[in-house]
């Protein structure tokens, strides 16, 4: 059989490589899932693979934590050695992290075929370490699978061919479809006393937010001032939980602070929540889908596909508490369908792969 290695580092690259390594699993092809430990907190990474129906990695590089020197050198060092030993016919990266950098940049270097899922996002921000990754890594793929019109036209002003850009759709909503069937299985809101539509969501782990005492403690604050009727649900980030403590910043019964959370009930708090504050990418993607108001606490987004077709608004530490006021009053939930965003994505690229492997 044809082997195709899937690199995987962290939570949103697991939800990404689920859905294509079940559809390569059905066909011809031999896909080996390579983990290379960005991750490596229980709640952060194992919990993803048994709920996504993952197997164990057949390789674990277990770098873990580091700079992104470090972490991206290690990364390289160690996928080095299992390229040689797989001598895989295609290496499929996911997303924007330094596990997709690091192991295109091996893959490239040794002449193997390099396809990147999630491609042609941009946030035009280069102060995000994600930004250099995806800029890096859309450069040197051979492959580039884009989720909507946006990604391609990135591309193409970059100079990408063409005929190597295939807009197929958001592979994360294949996994969203596939999870939404097992929240009603899930028991968070019961065990938290939460009602549907009567609380906020809240997550936060970028930097720029969780790294400055000023910004996180009114980010916190703004939260804090909500009406007593609407509840704050925090599942906390080991990275946020750190620097709270550290920091000295106190928080109130007023939120409801959990560890992180599984993805089936991550979800079904995400789905019933009356709006969700956010820093992440991959959350801006989802309330989209699912229809829940969204601000994002970002000068930018890499996704605006989620502003012009989704539920999701940019805002800063100045506008939050106006615009949650805002959102409680005045945001309702509308149907809004974006294109290829129908949990067939995973299917999309496996026929466009294994019709380049023949």
């Amino acid at each position: 059989m044809k082997k195709v290695i899937l690199v995987v580092g962290t939570r949103p690259n697991f939800m990404k490589a689920a859905p294509l390594y079940r559809e390569f699993k059905k066909s011809s092809v031999l896909p080996i899932l390579v983990h290379t430990g960005q991750h490596y907190d229980y709640q952060m990474s194992e919990i993803f693979f048994k709920e996504l129906r993952l197997p164990k990695p057949k390789h674990y590089l277990a770098v873990g934590s580091g700079s992104h020197a470090v972490q991206t050198a290690k990364i390289m060092t160690r996928f080095e050695k299992v390229l040689l030993e797989e001598n895989p016919k295609m290496v499929i990266v996911f997303g924007d992290v330094n596990s997709t950098l690091a192991a295109a940049l091996v893959a490239k270097k040794l002449l193997f075929p390099v396809a990147h899922v999630e491609a042609g996002l941009r946030s035009f921000d280069a102060t995000m370490p994600e930004e250099i990754n995806r800029i890096l890594v859309d450069r040197i793929s051979d492959y580039l699978f884009t989720p909507s019109p946006d990604a391609d036209l990135n591309l193409i002003r970059e100079g990408i061919s063409k005929k190597n850009i295939y807009n197929v759709g958001n592979i994360m909503i294949d996994s969203l479809v596939s999870i939404l069937k097992k929240t009603n299985d899930s028991k968070i809101l019961n065990t938290n006393n939460l009602a549907g539509g009567k609380y906020v969501l809240v997550t936060l782990h970028r930097p720029q937010n969780v790294d400055n005492k000023a910004n996180l403690s009114s980010i916190i604050t703004d939260m804090e001032k909500l009406p007593e009727a609407l509840k704050v649900v925090f599942p906390m980030h080991p990275r946020t939980e750190k620097n709270i403590k550290k920091m000295g910043i106190k928080i109130s019964k007023r939120i409801t602070v959990m560890k992180p959370l599984g993805y089936r009930d991550f979800v079904a708090l995400e789905k019933s929540a009356s709006l969700v504050i956010t820093d992440s990418g991959g959350i801006q993607e989802e309330t989209s889908f699912l229809n829940v108001p969204c601000l994002t606490i970002r000068p930018n987004t890499e996704r605006p596909i989620t502003i012009s077709h989704g539920t999701n608004k940019l805002v800063n530490y100045q506008t939050l508490s106006n615009e949650i006021e805002k959102s409680m009053k005045a945001i309702t939930k509308q149907k809004r369908a974006i294109s290829l965003w129908d949990g067939k994505t995973a299917k999309r690229i496996s026929r466009i792969i294994l019709s380049k492997l023949n």
